[in-house]
């Protein structure tokens, strides 16, 4: 009976969470417009308890996105503005000495850094030195922070939302792949078409001021993604995840000539759990009760864009990983 209840309220919850999703848009497109394709897989991310990675030329509101939807989730945000001379204390947190005004005793106190809030906007993640980057990435993984021996707890819900320009390239310092297979998205962002670019321009430059309500509470969230994890998928469909991820291996003997002859390396198992994760919450939050191939298809780009390194063969034609992706999405398999 027990299970039977269960099931009945997780149903309630996808259509409860499906309406709230519909909320979430229409908030955020109070102050962003267009970007409904990078605001979905932002929500799907943060659902999946994966953390993304944006990249776009400056001025494309990336800030503004990720602090829009901070908002409208009704929760603690923190940005960190990445700098070649930012230390690794500057984003975990750092231990002072303190002394009692009454006693006189003198103890070492934690005093902790932007990185203990819910959403973390990690701006211009490439312009710092590896040791930082890398203090920000266990985090990510680990959802903790050592500082001088002890382990503090970061908040849950907890999304790093990482951004670099990929036009500046001096004085940065690229995310290597092993850290770069940390994020669960790629994010490209485009430019706007001339009819959002008039809307932009028409909104930023007058008095147009958003008033946004707050949707989602930190709880509900920690819920809904819960109730991810529970969303059941058929055996073809994780079958076929992690076909995909084998097809960009070119060391496996089914990988395709065109990725032996294009890819140094291949994406790994971490690709095979994002895509089934990640199709699992599309569905959900399209008030669906399991995933289907279709969406394992949708993910695959973000998904995959930043764990296939093209080889120089590649980059003298001007072949790149998002030209395999859709190589391999066009084969009928």
């Amino acid at each position: 009976m027990s299970n039977q209840n269960s099931g009945q309220e997780d149903v309630l919850l996808v259509e409860q969470l499906n309406k709230k999703i519909e909320e979430i848009r229409n908030e955020i497109s109070k102050v962003i417009v267009g970007q409904s394709s990078i605001i979905d897989h932002l929500i799907i991310a943060l659902l999946s308890r994966g953390h993304c990675l944006l990249v776009g030329v400056p001025g494309l509101a990336k800030t503004l996105l990720i602090k829009t939807l901070a908002e409208v989730l009704d929760l603690k945000f923190s940005r960190i503005q990445f700098t070649p001379d930012l230390m690794p204390s500057d984003i975990t947190g750092t231990e002072i000495l303190d002394e009692d005004s009454i006693t006189k005793q003198r103890n070492f106190r934690f005093i902790s850094g932007p990185v203990f809030a819910n959403i973390i906007l990690a701006d211009e993640i490439n312009r710092t030195p590896p040791k930082t980057q890398a203090a920000l990435l266990e985090a990510m993984q680990e959802h903790k922070v050592t500082a001088a021996g002890k382990t503090y707890q970061l908040p849950e819900p907890f999304f790093v939302l990482a951004t670099q320009n990929p036009i500046e390239q001096e004085g940065t310092y690229p995310l290597p792949e092993a850290q770069l297979d940390r994020f669960m998205f790629n994010l490209w962002l485009d430019y706007p078409s001339s009819e959002e670019e008039v809307k932009v321009v028409q909104t930023t430059t007058s008095q147009y001021k958003a008033q946004l309500n707050k949707i989602v509470t930190g709880q509900e969230i920690i819920n809904y993604q819960e109730l991810v994890l529970k969303v059941p998928v058929a055996q073809n469909v994780i079958e076929f995840a992690v076909k995909i991820s084998n097809m960009t291996r070119p060391v496996n003997g089914n990988a395709p000539k065109y990725v032996k002859d294009l890819v140094t390396w291949g994406a790994g198992p971490r690709a095979s759990q994002y895509l089934v994760l990640a199709a699992k919450t599309k569905a959900v939050i399209e008030g669906r009760f399991t995933p289907n191939i279709d969406d394992i298809k949708s993910v695959m780009l973000p998904v995959l864009r930043h764990r296939i390194i093209t080889n120089f063969s590649a980059e003298a034609d001007g072949i790149t990983s998002v030209d395999v992706i859709k190589k391999i999405i066009e084969e009928k398999i």
